[in-house]
């Protein structure tokens, strides 16, 4: 049946609207637009990811009108607009996604991307052991910031004693697996040159897998079981992504600012929530993925959602990757 509207346009038609101009208006989000909106922003970005688009400059806009607008909106507007679709109350999600995250211009990934940071002093860097070099985090160090990270299984140290603790310190050191918290040197040829000051080491056991885990540290004011919960948190980050690239039609970033890489997540989030939220209210039977792999190749159809997505079904062992399309 020919509904009028295209399958995008009834999409977009169970967004909040009204929620979304209240919040773009409070934080001035179109001031001195003249064209191309918040809201026009949302929709060009939101059929980037529902019609599987690895790049923008398809549209009716030039590369630099993209680029530009993607640089100045405020991602959080899009961070706001999707807590109104209620996305924690909708997918159990785990608090797999951090309210914010402080994402690098370089290349995700890139251990010389870390060489072009601006230390911000009293912040805590939290990496893995790829990204271990000594002399950096002694710039880091010098440069009055904190970090926590692991060495690995070669480096060479020497305790210098054991950190202070009060009994009930102790207790809570023995509750989070904490077997060991001490002051250290680095005595390897190379790494005390780079390293000369004295590194805080712990040693844990996680208690829910039994794993063991050796952190370092400049921080020796806070508690070891902070330490560790602070190491742990990075694992949030590493769960986020992986969720990402699950979930989410993400090949690459359509401009490479700080702001426009949060704002594609977040507009990339709040699609597939919005597909999450149609499934639910038109109590459609096919699973997300199968839903997705029908509207990236409708979009255009004039037809009602409920007809179109009903027999979206796809085998769960039969899926293609990502970046396949279902065209049978």
């Amino acid at each position: 049946m020919n509904t009028g509207k295209t399958l995008f346009a009834q999409l977009m038609d169970f967004l909040p609207w009204k929620r979304f101009q209240r919040i773009n208006a409070r934080r001035n989000g179109d001031h001195y637009v003249r064209y191309f909106s918040a809201a026009e922003q949302f929709r060009v970005m939101a059929f980037a990811q529902l019609a599987y688009r690895e790049s923008l400059r398809a549209y009716a806009f030039d590369s630099s009108t993209i680029d530009l607008c993607l640089a100045l909106f405020p991602w959080a507007h899009f961070g706001k607009a999707k807590a109104a679709l209620k996305l924690h109350t909708l997918l159990d999600l785990r608090g797999n996604i951090p309210s914010f995250i402080h994402l690098s211009t370089g290349r995700m990934g890139d251990v010389r991307g870390l060489d072009k940071l601006c230390f911000e002093p009293g912040a805590t860097y939290i990496m893995d052991r790829g990204y271990l070099d000594f002399a950096r985090l002694y710039r880091l160090h010098e440069a009055k910031a904190f970090f926590v990270t692991r060495p690995k299984h070669n480096t060479q140290l020497r305790r210098s004693s054991s950190m202070p603790a009060n009994p009930a310190q102790r207790e809570a050191n023995v509750a989070a697996g904490i077997r060991s918290d001490q002051r250290i040197r680095l005595t390897g040829k190379h790494t005390r040159e780079h390293y000369p000051e004295t590194l805080r080491r712990i040693h844990l056991v996680v208690p829910e897998t039994g794993r063991h885990l050796v952190l370092l540290t400049n921080n020796f004011s806070l508690p070891a079981t902070t330490i560790a919960a602070l190491y742990k948190a990075r694992w949030q980050v590493e769960l986020f992504f992986k969720w990402i690239k699950q979930h989410l039609r993400i090949e690459r970033f359509y401009g490479h600012s700080e702001n426009a890489v949060k704002t594609q997540i977040w507009i990339a989030v709040s699609v597939y929530v919005l597909i999450a939220i149609i499934k639910k209210r038109l109590k459609l039977e096919p699973t997300l993925y199968g839903l997705l792999q029908v509207l990236s190749l409708t979009l255009f159809e004039k037809t009602t959602l409920q007809e179109a997505l009903q027999g979206a079904a796809a085998p769960e062992n039969d899926r293609p990757s990502a970046n396949q399309l279902n065209l049978f």
